[in-house]
């Protein structure tokens, strides 16, 4: 096993909030791993502080072999990275913003690499439109062109769909596991449980903490979560009255049925006695990836609270 992201400690503070709390993070070459949280809680600076945008307060570890802190620029030249917003140059064309990015690298055969790019990812025909005219979908294909045009071998990518349509986020996921079965690692955070569920493994970070690692399965399975679905005519509607109880951690309405899940099955059971009646009918169920994100996100704390 080669490891393509080996870091430990990884320590940020930016004034007197503790971003990034002793994260240890280690990706396998050639895996897609899924880094998810809510809002806030140091995705986005872990991601630069693996690029080389950022300098650790401490820790240490590597990236692709070459130290984060001491080789940086020579990580930034292997590494692609894929901001949150739309950062290229919109009032260039497709073309225009992959020729700039080219030269920004200073990369050889600058024409062929560009044609390329615009095959690869559907963006021929458009070569000539303004960057500022595509849709999110589009403006997508072109920022991944962008960040895989100098053929990286790490792949950084901060919540790349957000706002992007489910065909789009498809097509997009569709090329991201190409560019993995080449033997590209990426890293990416997202806050769609779908799409966490497409990585070959997810890392759950909270406030700077990292909390839960692993393939999907195992993360699920170490939450320790027991799960039933309710179902019956107005069983969606009781979601505030069940998750009161005591033992019920969560209930969360599904169209017409209702999820409810705890870590204690006792308390949880005796909590949905009074409810195992006609018309509802009940059934437990393994816990989703949503279930346990919202299990960690309610057990971490606001460090910016």
């Amino acid at each position: 096993m080669t490891l393509a992201i080996d870091v430990r400690g990884l320590n940020k503070s930016f004034g007197d909030k503790h971003v990034v709390q002793d994260v240890d993070l280690q990706v396998e070459e050639g895996r897609i791993c899924g880094f998810l949280g809510p809002n806030g809680s140091g995705k986005t600076t872990t991601l630069r502080m693996l690029c080389g945008l950022l300098t650790p307060d401490s820790g240490q570890g590597t990236a692709l072999g070459l130290d984060i802190i001491a080789q940086a620029n020579l990580i930034k030249r292997q590494a692609g990275y894929m901001t949150q917003r739309f950062s290229l140059y919109e009032d260039l064309t497709i073309e225009e913003n992959l020729m700039f990015s080219a030269r920004v690298h200073g990369l050889d055969d600058r024409r062929n690499r560009v044609d390329r790019a615009l095959e690869r990812l559907g963006l021929a025909e458009r070569r000539a439109q303004l960057a500022g005219s595509l849709s999110g979908g589009w403006k997508q294909r072109l920022a991944l062109a962008t960040a895989t045009l100098h053929e990286p071998r790490l792949l950084l990518l901060d919540e790349p769909t957000a706002g992007v349509d489910p065909k789009a986020r498809r097509t997009f996921w569709d090329e991201i596991h190409a560019l993995s079965a080449e033997g590209l690692t990426v890293l990416v955070s997202t806050h769609y449980m779908d799409e966490a569920e497409r990585c070959h493994e997810i890392a759950y970070i909270a406030y700077g903490k990292l909390m839960a690692r692993g393939e999907a399965q195992g993360v699920i399975a170490g939450s320790n979560l027991v799960t039933f679905n309710g179902e019956g005519p107005g069983i969606d509607r009781l979601s505030g009255e069940i998750g009161r109880l005591p033992g019920v951690e969560m209930a969360a309405p599904f169209g017409q049925a209702l999820h409810v899940s705890g870590t204690d099955r006792r308390a949880l059971e005796a909590a949905l006695a009074p409810y195992r009646r006609e018309p509802f009918r009940w059934a437990e169920v393994e816990p989703n990836l949503e279930d346990v994100f919202i299990h960690l996100m309610d057990r971490s704390e606001d460090n910016f609270r």
